[in-house]
């Protein structure tokens, strides 16, 4: 399975120096020089010549691409790797989520996981409801408290109204007349 490491962004100055937004948690190890990643939409390859983290972003220049014109058209490319399965406790590939069925704590079927959302806070499954509605559940342990991909599910223990199958929520709590 193909999996995105990180989007090549804006140039930086004039010996091809481009910006990446990372999508891998060990770019340490993805972007060494002389590593050579799959370039997307294409079927190129980029070797990395070399790298500098600055403020908590990776610019790397590629064999190639050593000045800024070359640099800019590398912009938007999305560089991948070929992986087959998380090998760490706890941590799991979009594509290993993909198709998994979701499940109440009680074992109702909620639906099915359609994909993995990075958002600022934490990662949210993209969850296809029952009933059709794409919802967004919080990646965490207290929501998500159960991964069991060789049984093909998780489990959920959603709070009232994270759901659409939930329905509209009153929020008509004692003391609030007026």
């Amino acid at each position: 399975m193909e999996l995105t490491v990180a989007t090549i962004g804006r140039a930086r100055g004039l010996r091809g120096e481009v910006a990446l937004d990372v999508r891998t948690d060990t770019p340490e190890r993805r972007f060494v020089p002389g590593a050579v990643l799959q370039a997307r939409p294409g079927s190129g390859t980029l070797t990395v010549l070399r790298t500098q983290a600055a403020s908590g972003t990776w610019f790397v220049v590629f064999e190639g691409h050593e000045d800024r014109t070359a640099a800019e058209a590398l912009r938007g490319l999305e560089l991948v790797v070929v992986e087959d399965a998380s090998d760490e406790e706890d941590a799991w590939y979009p594509h290993e989520l993909a198709g998994l069925r979701v499940e109440r704590l009680d074992g109702s079927v909620v639906g099915e996981v359609i994909g993995l959302e990075h958002l600022p806070a934490q990662d949210a499954l993209l969850v296809r409801e029952v009933e059709g509605a794409r919802t967004l559940i919080p990646f965490v342990r207290a929501i998500v408290p159960v991964v069991d991909v060789a049984g093909g599910r998780v489990v959920i223990d959603p709070p009232l109204g994270l759901l659409a199958a939930d329905g509209e929520v009153d929020d008509d709590t004692p003391g609030d007349e007026v």
